[in-house]
């Protein structure tokens, strides 16, 4: 198939990509390769906005429970990224962003975490608690840092008095690792078609902020910074407060995670995925996709489509495409995972001839790609190649798999398919599943191939 136009994504806040907007979280100084574009604003970025008054207050107020939160190279001072994060308890839990810490928490033989209070104070951390799926850790500060009288901590608002369309929020964090600072903005509610719920933030966040608060203005926490949108202005993401509470309890006397977090990685993605597909089949396909033909494409609960049509201006090939993508993907260190995309290309070669249609529809049919990540992190994709009918319509279709060298037991998943039927036009698919168990590839790749047909 030809290919699409690039996706509009948002990302974490750190220097590395994350799901589908700017990572705020970590600003990375000479980090991996990300999986997206980097969150640093650009050269010609607008000035912000004033402070107001009660902005200034919540700073002032919740200042001391501020932190930056720095990965740095074992045996030496040297920080390989940085992010934000905030004091929970007085005994020293810190909430953060996942993508914030990962590279401690994936590669401690070569990691350490600090944290840098605003006045200066600089102190060894330990990982608690890990929630992949919503991007979150819980840290802790090393007993020999605690304060006579405790640590200072920030509260969390309570469930029962939920944010109002307009409320004004205070996101909070160490942008760009040039100093703590307050950006304010609205809340605007969930965001739509998201997998996990996020909340919607009108303000601008940047790398570094990522792992920080956001605050009401009586200073509680109702969310974390964790993304920002690339393509837009004042579109930021945070995780809701819940998570952080619902975390803390169950690692509040949890004892730190001193291996790589593989294991614990892995297990959150085989709930991710089991989740995944049981929603996706759920939610069934659309009708009416295809004149001729019926063409899986899923319903926008979760998932966005973008159309798009290009006639031939030269008597050549007219094409249809449709694009469905998932905005929530799973941060996973050095690349993301737990997404699906869906994808059809309508071919209308009567301009062209038979033969000439036929060459260009199975260059088409073997321009596509199964290899998405860097051999390091996946085995070499296994296809099977067949041609099969679906109710009487014939398909040609290839199934791949790829196997995660230390994610054991998950797999990338990709069904191209290609009718035909016709002699000059047809219809080329591609199902591609990201993270998945193998008995739940075997599945989607079945309900995929299934849903084509004759329109009747």
């Amino acid at each position: 198939m030809d290919s699409f136009p690039p996706r509009r994504a948002a990302l974490p806040l750190l220097a590395l990509a994350l799901a589908f907007g700017a990572p705020c979280g970590a600003l990375a100084q000479a980090g991996p390769a990300a999986s997206a574009a980097a969150a640093a604003a650009p050269p010609d970025a607008p000035a912000l906005a004033p402070i107001s008054l009660s902005a200034r207050k919540v700073y002032a107020q919740a200042r001391s429970q501020l932190l930056q939160i720095r990965t740095v190279l074992k045996g030496r001072a040297s920080q390989t990224s940085v992010g934000s994060g905030f004091l929970v308890s007085r005994e020293g839990h810190i909430v953060t962003n996942f993508h914030v810490v990962a590279e401690a928490a994936l590669k401690p033989e070569r990691h350490d975490l600090v944290y840098v209070t605003a006045d200066g104070r600089e102190a060894p951390l330990q990982i608690l608690q890990l929630d992949v799926l919503h991007d979150l850790a819980l840290l802790k500060a090393a007993d020999t840092a605690k304060p006579a009288g405790g640590f200072d901590a920030l509260a969390f608002r309570p469930e029962t008095q939920p944010l109002a369309q307009g409320e004004r929020i205070y996101s909070l964090g160490n942008p760009l690792d040039v100093g703590f600072a307050v950006t304010e903005g609205t809340y605007n509610g969930l965001v739509t078609r998201s997998f996990y719920p996020q909340i919607f933030f009108g303000g601008a966040l940047s790398a570094g902020m990522s792992g920080g608060p956001a605050l009401d203005e009586q200073g509680r926490v109702v969310g974390i910074n964790v993304a920002r949108r690339v393509d837009g202005e004042q579109v930021s993401f945070l995780v809701p407060a819940s998570f952080a509470v619902a975390l803390l309890a169950r690692g509040r006397d949890a004892a730190p995670i001193r291996s790589a977090a593989y294991g614990i990685v892995t297990d959150q993605l085989m709930l991710h995925q089991a989740t995944l597909t049981e929603r996706f089949i759920k939610q069934g396909w659309k009708a009416d996709a295809h004149a001729r033909y019926t063409v899986p494409v899923p319903i926008d609960q979760f998932m966005r489509c973008w159309g798009s049509s290009e006639p031939s201006r030269t008597g050549g090939l007219d094409l249809e495409r449709s694009d469905c993508v998932m905005d929530t993907r799973i941060f996973v260190g050095d690349y993301t995972t737990g997404a699906i995309g869906v994808r059809h290309e309508s071919y209308d070669g009567s301009k062209l001839g038979t033969l000439r249609f036929a060459a260009r529809y199975a260059a088409s049919f073997r321009n596509e790609s199964f290899t998405r990540l860097r051999s390091e992190h996946q085995t070499k994709p296994q296809c099977h190649e067949d041609y099969v009918a679906r109710n009487g319509l014939p398909l040609r279709a290839v199934v791949c798999l790829r196997a995660y060298k230390k994610l054991p037991g998950l797999y990338d998943l990709a069904v191209l398919v290609a009718t035909l039927d016709q002699k000059q036009a047809g219809v080329q698919g591609r199902f591609d599943a990201q993270g998945l168990s193998f008995a739940n590839a075997q599945k989607l790749a079945k309900y995929y191939l299934e849903a084509y047909g004759w329109v009747r």
